[in-house]
């Protein structure tokens, strides 16, 4: 008889057990429906803007399609641009944060970049006016992308370099851009001259000029080799997308000539009055246009 009971026992108990656990689960979850009304507004403003969302994908589409060529061309680079363009800031303010590299090699590093890939994105774009918002973000030097406070903090010397350095980029993009060997030329000395004189003469820079005891022989000379070899590169690139045309058994000469004079001018002891950032980019343009003229380099 005992164990013909045990399972009276389990049908009788079993059901209620469940029954049971049911209308608590049910129970729970009314509760915790009426006690959590942020969830609930949470999800009715997803699903309104989902609904937005939806609604106006088809206008977007319509937009998208009507837009002139040129217009979504340029908007697609300025985001690819801007987007290395902040991603090259970044890496390199993580790299300086980590102390993996020094402030000043990271700071002149991204000088030369940037303006390397300032100059190689012109193809991608119809219209210069794009180009002023990649332009901007090379202001944002390392370790300067966290908060305002940490820029205000830093010297005149970082915050003016960079400001002067975007002016020119402006001015380069806006009045000769790829049509013209002079902006090349001049950012060329600028980014990759003036950075690499930096770079190598802070470490190698022993033996200082007789008339500017800031600037070295092997920062100069570094200027110069630099500066002539990243001009001839930016030249060659542009000229093979058939921008210009260059005789390159007189544009190397000339470009030789035009390297020595920004060399020159940025090894006078006049940084204190203009920023090499604005008398190197002056002088290189004037020596350009005299040598080369404004949309040839023959």
């Amino acid at each position: 008889m005992a164990a013909a009971a045990r399972p009276v026992d389990v049908v009788r108990h079993f059901p209620c057990s469940s029954s049971a656990a049911s209308s608590s689960l049910l129970l729970s979850r009314s509760k915790s429906r009426l006690a959590s009304p942020a969830a609930a507004a949470s999800s009715m403003r997803r699903r309104l803007v989902l609904g937005v969302g939806a609604a106006a994908a088809p206008a977007v589409a319509a937009l998208a399609a009507s837009a002139p060529p040129g217009v979504l061309q340029d908007g697609a680079a300025t985001l690819l641009i801007t987007a290395g363009a902040y991603s090259l800031v970044r890496a390199f303010d993580g790299l300086t944060a980590r102390r993996l590299i020094e402030q000043n090699l990271s700071r002149k590093i991204v000088h030369v970049l940037s303006g390397v890939l300032f100059m190689s994105s012109w193809p991608l774009f119809r219209s210069p006016l794009p180009l002023l918002l990649p332009a901007s973000k090379c202001f944002l030097q390392p370790n300067q992308t966290r908060d305002l406070k940490k820029i205000m903090s830093f010297s005149q010397e970082l915050l003016r370099g960079p400001l002067y350095y975007v002016i020119v980029l402006l001015v380069s993009v806006l009045v000769f851009w790829r049509e013209s060997p002079i902006g090349i030329i001049s950012l060329s000395m600028m980014s990759g001259g003036d950075g690499f004189a930096d770079i190598v003469g802070r470490r190698y820079g022993s033996a200082k000029l007789p008339f500017n005891e800031k600037k070295s022989w092997i920062g100069s000379i570094s200027m110069f080799i630099s500066g002539f070899l990243l001009s001839a590169l930016m030249l060659f690139y542009f000229s093979c997308l058939g921008y210009f045309t260059v005789c390159w058994d007189l544009a190397l000469g000339k470009l030789a000539l035009v390297a020595l004079a920004a060399t020159v001018v940025e090894c006078i002891p006049v940084n204190d009055v203009v920023d090499d950032n604005i008398s190197v980019p002056l002088a290189t343009m004037l020596a350009a246009y005299l040598l080369f003229g404004y949309s040839s380099c023959c």
